[in-house]
Protein backbone atom coordinates (compact mmCIF):
# COMPACT_ATOMS: atom_id res chain seq x y z
CA UNK A 1 0.00 0.00 0.00
CA UNK A 2 1.07 3.81 -0.61
CA UNK A 3 2.21 5.47 2.31
CA UNK A 4 -0.48 7.87 3.80
CA UNK A 5 2.33 10.74 3.41
CA UNK A 6 0.75 11.30 0.08
CA UNK A 7 -2.43 13.26 0.22
CA UNK A 8 -4.87 14.29 -1.99
CA UNK A 9 -4.53 17.66 -1.00
CA UNK A 10 -0.79 17.30 -2.25
CA UNK A 11 -2.21 16.58 -5.17
CA UNK A 12 -4.60 19.33 -5.32
CA UNK A 13 -1.88 21.50 -5.02
CA UNK A 14 0.19 20.36 -7.66
CA UNK A 15 -2.58 20.02 -10.18
CA UNK A 16 -3.20 24.09 -9.44
CA UNK A 17 0.14 25.07 -8.99
CA UNK A 18 0.35 23.71 -12.92
CA UNK A 19 -2.72 24.87 -14.01
CA UNK A 20 -2.20 28.79 -13.01
CA UNK A 21 1.54 28.65 -12.64
CA UNK A 22 1.80 30.31 -9.81
CA UNK A 23 1.70 29.21 -6.35
CA UNK A 24 0.28 32.55 -5.04
CA UNK A 25 -2.64 31.98 -7.58
CA UNK A 26 -2.63 28.03 -6.57
CA UNK A 27 -2.61 29.48 -3.39
CA UNK A 28 -5.78 31.70 -3.46
CA UNK A 29 -8.19 29.56 -5.47
CA UNK A 30 -7.82 26.65 -2.67
CA UNK A 31 -8.40 29.72 0.21
CA UNK A 32 -5.02 29.23 1.37
CA UNK A 33 -1.55 30.71 2.01
CA UNK A 34 0.91 30.69 -0.40
CA UNK A 35 3.38 28.69 2.74
CA UNK A 36 0.39 25.70 2.84
CA UNK A 37 0.92 25.14 -0.81
CA UNK A 38 4.57 25.46 -0.90
CA UNK A 39 4.64 23.53 2.14
CA UNK A 40 2.58 20.63 0.07
CA UNK A 41 4.57 20.68 -2.49
CA UNK A 42 7.46 19.99 -0.74
CA UNK A 43 6.59 16.94 0.92
CA UNK A 44 4.99 15.71 -1.98
CA UNK A 45 8.46 16.12 -3.45
CA UNK A 46 10.41 14.60 -0.49
CA UNK A 47 7.65 11.49 -0.57
CA UNK A 48 8.02 10.43 -4.36
CA UNK A 49 12.23 11.62 -3.12
CA UNK A 50 12.20 14.01 -6.88
CA UNK A 51 11.57 17.09 -8.42
CA UNK A 52 8.13 17.71 -10.03
CA UNK A 53 8.66 21.60 -10.83
CA UNK A 54 11.53 24.19 -11.22
CA UNK A 55 10.89 27.22 -9.55
CA UNK A 56 12.02 30.57 -11.32
CA UNK A 57 11.21 34.30 -10.38
CA UNK A 58 7.76 34.86 -11.19
CA UNK A 59 7.29 31.11 -12.97
CA UNK A 60 7.07 27.85 -12.46
CA UNK A 61 7.96 25.05 -14.61
CA UNK A 62 7.24 21.50 -14.45
CA UNK A 63 9.51 18.57 -15.01
CA UNK A 64 9.00 15.78 -17.10
CA UNK A 65 8.17 13.62 -14.30
CA UNK A 66 6.10 16.48 -13.22
CA UNK A 67 3.93 16.46 -16.15
CA UNK A 68 3.60 12.90 -15.57
CA UNK A 69 2.66 13.55 -12.16
CA UNK A 70 0.23 15.94 -13.01
CA UNK A 71 -1.82 14.14 -15.21
CA UNK A 72 -1.88 10.65 -13.09
CA UNK A 73 -3.02 13.68 -9.87
CA UNK A 74 -6.00 14.45 -11.85
CA UNK A 75 -7.49 10.53 -12.32
CA UNK A 76 -6.76 10.50 -8.95
CA UNK A 77 -8.74 13.79 -7.99
CA UNK A 78 -10.96 12.79 -10.47
CA UNK A 79 -12.00 9.17 -9.11
CA UNK A 80 -12.10 10.87 -5.95
CA UNK A 81 -14.86 12.76 -7.03
CA UNK A 82 -16.38 9.77 -8.19
CA UNK A 83 -16.42 8.04 -5.37
CA UNK A 84 -17.95 10.33 -3.31
CA UNK A 85 -20.54 10.58 -5.75
CA UNK A 86 -20.64 6.66 -5.32
CA UNK A 87 -21.15 7.62 -1.92
CA UNK A 88 -24.46 9.89 -2.41
CA UNK A 89 -22.62 12.74 -0.67
CA UNK A 90 -22.50 15.84 -2.40
CA UNK A 91 -22.24 17.64 1.23
CA UNK A 92 -18.17 16.53 0.86
CA UNK A 93 -17.80 18.70 -2.32
CA UNK A 94 -15.90 21.42 -0.61
CA UNK A 95 -15.13 23.14 -3.57
CA UNK A 96 -15.18 26.44 -4.79
CA UNK A 97 -16.66 27.12 -8.33
CA UNK A 98 -14.99 30.56 -10.06
CA UNK A 99 -18.05 31.30 -12.50
CA UNK A 100 -17.91 33.75 -15.35
CA UNK A 101 -21.65 35.27 -16.68
CA UNK A 102 -22.26 37.77 -18.88
CA UNK A 103 -24.87 40.54 -17.68
CA UNK A 104 -28.00 38.92 -19.47
CA UNK A 105 -27.72 36.09 -17.80
CA UNK A 106 -26.99 38.04 -14.14
CA UNK A 107 -30.14 39.39 -14.38
CA UNK A 108 -32.52 36.70 -15.43
CA UNK A 109 -32.23 33.11 -14.12
CA UNK A 110 -28.67 33.64 -12.43
CA UNK A 111 -30.09 33.63 -9.12
CA UNK A 112 -32.01 30.26 -9.41
CA UNK A 113 -28.90 28.42 -11.20
CA UNK A 114 -27.41 29.68 -7.96
CA UNK A 115 -29.91 28.45 -5.24
CA UNK A 116 -30.03 25.11 -7.53
CA UNK A 117 -26.05 24.39 -7.42
CA UNK A 118 -26.16 25.68 -3.33
CA UNK A 119 -28.95 22.65 -2.89
CA UNK A 120 -27.38 19.93 -5.06
CA UNK A 121 -23.68 21.05 -3.13
CA UNK A 122 -24.50 22.64 -0.16
CA UNK A 123 -20.87 23.14 0.82
CA UNK A 124 -19.67 24.27 -2.43
CA UNK A 125 -19.24 27.88 -2.65
CA UNK A 126 -19.34 30.79 -5.77
CA UNK A 127 -17.03 32.83 -7.21
CA UNK A 128 -18.97 34.96 -9.09
CA UNK A 129 -17.40 37.59 -12.00
CA UNK A 130 -19.81 39.89 -14.50
CA UNK A 131 -18.31 40.61 -17.72
CA UNK A 132 -18.57 40.49 -21.46
CA UNK A 133 -18.38 37.19 -23.36
CA UNK A 134 -15.16 38.06 -25.09
CA UNK A 135 -13.49 38.42 -21.62
CA UNK A 136 -14.80 35.31 -19.83
CA UNK A 137 -13.23 33.51 -22.38
CA UNK A 138 -9.67 34.69 -21.89
CA UNK A 139 -10.25 34.09 -18.00
CA UNK A 140 -11.65 30.30 -18.91
CA UNK A 141 -8.96 29.88 -21.40
CA UNK A 142 -6.29 30.74 -18.65
CA UNK A 143 -7.46 28.90 -16.29
CA UNK A 144 -9.42 31.79 -14.10
CA UNK A 145 -12.84 30.76 -14.28
CA UNK A 146 -14.04 26.99 -14.11
CA UNK A 147 -17.18 27.77 -15.65
CA UNK A 148 -18.73 30.00 -18.00
CA UNK A 149 -22.26 31.38 -19.34
CA UNK A 150 -21.67 32.98 -22.09
CA UNK A 151 -22.92 33.71 -25.41
CA UNK A 152 -20.92 32.67 -29.21
CA UNK A 153 -18.89 32.99 -30.70
CA UNK A 154 -15.44 32.14 -28.94
CA UNK A 155 -11.81 32.85 -29.68
CA UNK A 156 -10.46 30.11 -27.78
CA UNK A 157 -11.57 26.28 -27.19
CA UNK A 158 -13.09 24.62 -24.43
CA UNK A 159 -13.81 20.72 -23.74
CA UNK A 160 -17.00 21.28 -22.57
CA UNK A 161 -19.62 22.84 -23.87
CA UNK A 162 -23.20 22.95 -23.38
CA UNK A 163 -26.00 24.38 -25.68
CA UNK A 164 -28.24 27.02 -23.26
CA UNK A 165 -30.55 28.32 -26.17
CA UNK A 166 -30.83 31.24 -28.07
CA UNK A 167 -32.16 34.40 -27.17
CA UNK A 168 -33.70 36.93 -30.22
CA UNK A 169 -33.47 40.39 -30.11
CA UNK A 170 -36.38 42.81 -30.06
CA UNK A 171 -36.34 46.48 -30.94
CA UNK A 172 -37.91 48.95 -28.64
CA UNK A 173 -38.57 52.27 -27.71
CA UNK A 174 -40.28 54.39 -24.41
CA UNK A 175 -44.29 54.80 -25.30
CA UNK A 176 -44.32 58.82 -26.82
CA UNK A 177 -41.24 58.06 -28.43
CA UNK A 178 -42.83 55.35 -30.20
CA UNK A 179 -45.30 57.64 -31.39
CA UNK A 180 -43.35 59.53 -33.43
CA UNK A 181 -40.63 60.05 -36.26
CA UNK A 182 -37.57 57.21 -34.88
CA UNK A 183 -35.54 56.65 -38.20
CA UNK A 184 -33.19 59.85 -37.11
CA UNK A 185 -33.35 58.28 -33.12
CA UNK A 186 -30.08 57.02 -31.16
CA UNK A 187 -30.16 53.30 -31.34
CA UNK A 188 -28.47 52.34 -27.96
CA UNK A 189 -27.06 48.57 -28.48
CA UNK A 190 -24.43 46.04 -27.77
CA UNK A 191 -20.72 47.03 -27.17
CA UNK A 192 -18.15 47.27 -29.56
CA UNK A 193 -16.93 44.09 -30.89
CA UNK A 194 -19.76 41.96 -30.45
CA UNK A 195 -21.47 40.00 -33.11
CA UNK A 196 -25.19 42.14 -32.78
CA UNK A 197 -22.98 45.57 -32.93
CA UNK A 198 -21.03 44.43 -36.29
CA UNK A 199 -24.39 43.09 -37.98
CA UNK A 200 -26.32 46.41 -36.91
CA UNK A 201 -23.52 48.72 -37.96
CA UNK A 202 -23.31 46.92 -41.20
CA UNK A 203 -27.36 46.61 -41.95
CA UNK A 204 -27.50 50.53 -40.93
CA UNK A 205 -24.37 51.87 -42.36
CA UNK A 206 -22.44 54.68 -41.26
CA UNK A 207 -25.20 57.29 -41.05
CA UNK A 208 -26.94 55.55 -38.17
CA UNK A 209 -26.25 57.23 -35.07
CA UNK A 210 -25.35 53.68 -33.25
CA UNK A 211 -24.67 54.10 -28.98
CA UNK A 212 -22.59 51.19 -28.09
CA UNK A 213 -22.77 50.20 -24.55
CA UNK A 214 -20.79 47.33 -22.50
CA UNK A 215 -23.77 47.92 -20.13
CA UNK A 216 -27.25 46.18 -21.05
CA UNK A 217 -28.62 47.39 -18.45
CA UNK A 218 -27.73 50.81 -18.63
CA UNK A 219 -28.97 50.72 -22.38
CA UNK A 220 -32.02 49.58 -21.12
CA UNK A 221 -32.57 52.35 -18.25
CA UNK A 222 -31.90 54.78 -21.19
CA UNK A 223 -34.33 53.73 -23.56
CA UNK A 224 -36.90 53.45 -20.55
CA UNK A 225 -35.92 57.31 -20.26
CA UNK A 226 -36.56 58.15 -23.89
CA UNK A 227 -33.39 58.80 -25.05
CA UNK A 228 -33.86 56.87 -28.28
CA UNK A 229 -34.40 53.55 -29.49
CA UNK A 230 -32.57 50.02 -28.51
CA UNK A 231 -32.15 46.58 -29.62
CA UNK A 232 -32.25 44.31 -26.57
CA UNK A 233 -32.17 40.73 -26.23
CA UNK A 234 -35.54 40.21 -25.59
CA UNK A 235 -35.68 38.50 -22.62
CA UNK A 236 -34.35 42.00 -20.65
CA UNK A 237 -37.04 43.86 -22.49
CA UNK A 238 -39.95 41.62 -21.71
CA UNK A 239 -40.77 42.69 -18.29
CA UNK A 240 -41.58 46.39 -19.38
CA UNK A 241 -43.46 45.69 -22.51
CA UNK A 242 -45.69 44.11 -20.47
CA UNK A 243 -46.03 47.00 -18.19
CA UNK A 244 -46.47 49.56 -21.28
CA UNK A 245 -43.32 50.73 -20.04
CA UNK A 246 -41.64 50.55 -23.23
CA UNK A 247 -43.40 49.24 -26.78
CA UNK A 248 -41.86 46.69 -29.19
CA UNK A 249 -41.56 48.42 -32.57
CA UNK A 250 -42.47 46.33 -35.97
CA UNK A 251 -38.74 46.16 -37.45
CA UNK A 252 -38.36 43.25 -40.22
CA UNK A 253 -34.95 43.26 -39.72
CA UNK A 254 -33.09 42.28 -36.17
CA UNK A 255 -29.28 41.01 -35.09
CA UNK A 256 -28.49 37.54 -34.87
CA UNK A 257 -29.85 35.76 -31.77
CA UNK A 258 -27.24 35.48 -28.52
CA UNK A 259 -26.81 32.27 -28.58
CA UNK A 260 -25.79 30.47 -24.85
CA UNK A 261 -23.33 28.13 -23.53
CA UNK A 262 -21.98 26.73 -20.81
CA UNK A 263 -18.17 26.02 -21.38
CA UNK A 264 -15.44 24.32 -18.87
CA UNK A 265 -12.31 22.02 -19.35
CA UNK A 266 -13.61 18.57 -19.10
CA UNK A 267 -10.08 17.40 -18.23
CA UNK A 268 -9.72 20.06 -15.19
CA UNK A 269 -13.41 20.88 -14.40
CA UNK A 270 -14.64 18.53 -10.65
CA UNK A 271 -18.30 16.87 -10.40
CA UNK A 272 -19.68 19.91 -8.96
CA UNK A 273 -18.41 22.07 -12.02
CA UNK A 274 -19.85 19.53 -14.76
CA UNK A 275 -23.13 19.36 -12.38
CA UNK A 276 -23.37 23.21 -12.41
CA UNK A 277 -23.02 22.99 -16.23
CA UNK A 278 -25.91 20.55 -16.74
CA UNK A 279 -28.14 22.76 -14.08
CA UNK A 280 -27.82 25.69 -15.96
CA UNK A 281 -29.26 24.41 -18.92
CA UNK A 282 -32.07 22.99 -16.85
CA UNK A 283 -32.55 26.45 -15.37
CA UNK A 284 -32.37 27.78 -18.69
CA UNK A 285 -35.28 25.55 -20.39
CA UNK A 286 -37.10 26.65 -17.53
CA UNK A 287 -36.52 30.69 -17.76
CA UNK A 288 -36.97 30.37 -21.79
CA UNK A 289 -40.86 28.60 -20.58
Amino acid sequence: MISNTLTLKQLEALVWVADLGSFRKAAAHLNTTQPNISSRIAKLEAALGLSVMQRDTGSVTLTAKGAEIVAQARIVLQNADTLVGIAGRPDLHTDRIRLGVTELVAHTWLRDFMRGVSDAFPNVSIELTVDLSRNLDKELANGMLDLTLQSAPFETAATGEIPLGEYPFVWVAAPEVAKGDTAALPILTHARGTVAHAELRARMGDKARIVPSNALMSSLHMVLDGMGVAVLPKVIADEHIASGALVALPMAWSPSPLRFFARFQMDKASRAVQAAAQLAADHQKRSLG
